[in-house]
């Protein structure tokens, strides 16, 4: 993947307006694996316009289709790693012979973890590689043998999820036993919280959680903004001489763990209320000398908030980013790199790493790299409230979660130019 850089400049620093964000991709993914379960009980509004969510789309009417092939088909995901993970269980529901493939860095992040689970409970899964990574062999139809499975809960919970969202429609059922810590805990509670609306129930207790064969019911699931989306808007507050946004839709009550963006900028001086025409935040005097930041629950936070730390000069110590490694690349690396362009650094020491400023300076202009990763994109952007200019590298790669980005910051008074 490659595009013409962009240049990023924001000329008043301030910034006052509304933006409409979309659906969030967490959500939207999650709800499209439960409409194909559901054979249409379930209809989903409001669905994320992020690439990852129609790859996901086209992905399952293909594999709708391929009922009326007896061929072998080929389900390319990209680099869609959510539809990798889900996909990974769903296709053994479905109709026929599949390979499952994605971008080439989509083949070197492991999946052996789920696989193994997956083998446990009676699915026919080979690899057609490299073992315990794509591309993956799948004959669907699966004969369930077993319904009680251990997976280990400190690498994705991907996985999890992958794994209950077709409990229900597994002949016995599921009995998911997490081995040791679970990591990001907010998106499998967003899994089950999503299962129920649809009309599946289940028991979660100590670190099992048990779900029988079961009906979806007929109901639509509306999916919320984006609250990831949300988090480059709280960074921009944060980095203006003055600001105030407005975005529509959010909830307060949200499914989604990134809320915990919410919490973290008031230690940055962005206040949040929530009002009739959405959630407003605002940039505000008081902050925090907060300095240790815990990423377990929403991992997908972590560059915003170090990016923004780092542009600042502020010392900050970051945990619970050991995901991070295999994310659409090594976030830790890549983000160690691009604060480096400007003076700051991490420092790991064992699962805490520290973000260091005291050498920090702020450039007239910078170019930043993203690695193939949205999440660069978007969390190195915001600088440009604090710095002359801004250049990103390979900008398209927003698309795969929030494709109206750069639209966005443009209705906002942001220049950009490429």
């Amino acid at each position: 993947m490659s595009s013409t850089p962009l240049t990023v400049r924001h000329p008043s620093k301030a910034i006052k307006g509304t933006v409409q964000l979309t659906g969030s991709k967490s959500e939207s993914n999650r709800a499209l694996i439960i409409q194909a379960l559901s054979r249409g009980a379930v209809k989903v509004e409001n669905l994320s316009a992020a690439a990852d969510t129609v790859i996901m789309n086209k992905a399952l009417a293909l594999v709708d289709t391929s009922r009326e092939t007896e061929e072998t088909v080929m389900v390319d995901i990209g680099p869609a790693g959510t539809a990798m993970r889900f996909l990974t269980s769903y296709l053994n529901l479905a109709e026929g012979n599949f390979i499952l493939t994605g971008t080439e860095r989509m083949q070197q992040r492991p999946i052996g973890i789920l696989v193994d689970a997956l083998k446990t409970v009676g699915a026919a899964i080979d690899y057609e590689k490299k073992s315990g990574f794509p591309p993956l062999k799948i004959k669907g139809g699966m004969a369930q043998e077993k319904q009680r499975v251990s997976i280990q809960g400190n690498v994705s919970s991907q996985y999890l999820s992958s794994l209950l969202l077709i409990a229900a429609s597994l002949e016995q059922g599921l009995v998911l036993e997490i081995a040791g810590e679970l990591t990001s805990k907010p998106y499998v509670t967003m899994t089950l919280d999503m299962l129920q609306e649809a009309g599946i129930t289940h028991t979660w207790t100590d670190n099992t959680i048990e779900i029988s064969p079961q009906e979806f019911k007929p109901t639509t699931i509306y999916v919320e903004p984006d609250w990831s989306a949300a988090s480059y808007w709280y960074a921009i507050v944060a980095l203006s001489e003055e600001g105030k946004v407005v975005l529509p839709g959010l909830k307060a009550h949200s499914l989604q763990g990134d809320i915990a963006i919410m919490e973290m900028m008031t230690h940055f001086g962005v206040a949040s209320s929530f009002q009739e025409n959405g959630l407003h935040i605002a940039k505000v005097n008081q902050g925090s000398d907060k300095v240790l930041f815990d990423f377990k629950g929403c991992p997908d936070l972590a560059q915003t908030i170090v990016a923004l730390a780092a542009a600042v000069r502020r010392d900050i110590s970051i945990t619970g980013v050991e995901t991070l490694k295999i994310k659409e690349t090594d976030r830790l690396s890549a983000l160690k790199n691009e604060l480096e362009k400007f003076g700051a650094t991490i420092v790991a020491d064992g699962e805490t790493y520290h973000v260091k400023t005291k050498e920090a300076y702020a450039p007239n202009r910078i170019t930043f790299d993203t690695y193939e990763d949205h999440r660069m994109a978007m969390a190195f952007a915001p600088l440009a409230m604090i710095f002359d200019e801004v250049t990103i590298n390979d900008p398209i790669v927003v698309e795969k979660s929030y494709p109206d980005f750069w639209s966005h910051l443009r209705q906002q008074g942001f220049l950009i130019s490429g």
